[in-house]
């Protein structure tokens, strides 16, 4: 489809300029917010007739935008926000979110201004544009946080996101390292089960014999004393047999 534009556009052209644009693009943006016309005889002469009107007004307009954009640039606004150990937010912040903050900080904006290709889903600084006028544009910074002191630590230059990633990490190879070493120690235990289990299988069958020898050391030192008197005990050997006497002859 070809149109008339009624204002400078991105990317397409200047007031006045007749570009082919797709038709969807078109109907649903161009048309309806009074960027352009569609390019018919009609509209071409009725363009003829308001185009010193245009320019003028486009004029007022981008003074006002730029008397704006001396307040508004580099502005920010803090967003608190629910999220996820990660960061991530639970819900996005949209446009009309946006706009409802910096029209509280003092600022007239409305949410068509505000350029936001995706939603913001997750904490942290982030730089959007907002077109003031088709010529003027600003950066705003958006400060998503959890909390208001998180808010300060972001705007102080600390990456929170990052911070807890790093700690998530560190406590995984805590963990791994930690299970490394068990791993070694039960592996070193096995290894020296054997010998322990033989050391422990000898020991029993090493005190029944001590026991054994230390009993029979006892049997025989006990007949050497006397256990009432205290006297020694004469041990009586048998008496010998005398030789038989020879006969006579």
């Amino acid at each position: 489809m070809e149109v008339i534009l009624l204002e400078r556009v991105a990317k397409l052209g200047q007031i006045g300029d007749v570009v082919r644009v797709r038709d969807g693009f078109a109907r649903n943006f161009l048309l309806p917010q009074g960027k352009a016309l569609r390019a018919t005889k009609e509209n071409r002469t009725k363009f003829e007739s308001m185009k010193t009107q245009l320019e003028t007004r486009n004029i007022e307009l981008k003074g006002e935008a730029e008397s704006v954009s001396k307040r508004l640039d580099g502005q920010g606004v803090v967003l608190l926000r629910q999220a996820g150990e990660a960061g991530q937010l639970y819900g996005s912040v949209s446009t009309r979110d946006l706009a409802a903050a910096l029209t509280e900080a003092g600022f007239n904006v409305d949410r068509r201004q505000i350029v936001l290709n995706t939603p913001i889903k997750s904490i942290g600084l982030i730089k959007v544009p907002v077109q003031l006028h088709p010529e003027v544009e600003v950066f705003v910074t958006v400060n998503v946080a959890r909390s208001a002191d998180e808010a300060a630590r972001q705007a102080r230059g600390e990456d929170l996101t990052k911070t807890r990633t790093e700690e998530e990490e560190a406590r995984a190879e805590a963990g791994a390292e930690g299970e490394k070493f068990f791993e070694k120690r039960a592996k070193e235990r096995a290894e020296a089960k054997p010998e322990g289990e033989a050391a422990a299988t000898a020991e029993p069958a090493e005190k029944p014999a001590r026991r054994k020898r230390e009993k029979s050391a006892r049997a025989e030192a006990a007949p050497a004393h006397e256990a009432g008197d205290g006297k020694k005990k004469v041990e009586k050997r048998p008496a010998k047999a005398k030789p038989e006497a020879k006969p006579k002859e």
